[in-house]
């Protein structure tokens, strides 16, 4: 099993930038991609961003190309995804996620972190 902490979310104003981080523990010597979803009050858990385990391939969507970027430390166990620009419709918990292929569809996600709030003001 692995298991799945983010940190790094908070309030921030409309423009400004936030780091999330995502460390894994557990069974961290497989190769799995990780992957960061969202969830706004209401609204279905979408995808945000996903990265492979060499970080050669990622995969963004479209709402956040341009402005969020992620990465990932191996040494670390750690993804992090580095967030610019943010609106408003940012605001949402964030969680982190683990896959064996680089996938947007949360449910072929194994194991998930418990979300970091993100909150971003107008």
């Amino acid at each position: 099993q692995v298991q799945l902490v983010e940190s790094g979310g908070g309030l921030v104003r409309a423009g400004g930038s936030l780091r999330l981080s995502c460390s894994a523990s557990g069974r961290t010597s497989a190769r799995y991609v990780m992957g960061w979803f969202r969830q706004a009050p209401g609204k279905e858990r979408e995808f945000v961003a996903a990265i492979s385990w060499s970080g050669a391939r990622t995969s963004y969507a479209d709402s956040v190309k341009g402005r969020f970027t992620i990465s990932r430390d191996n040494t670390k166990n750690t993804v992090y995804l580095q967030m610019n620009s943010l609106k408003p419709e940012d605001t949402a918990v964030y969680y982190c996620a683990t896959d064996p292929n680089l996938s947007a569809i949360a449910s072929e996600y194994d194991y998930w972190g418990q979300g970091t709030q993100v909150t971003v003001s107008s």
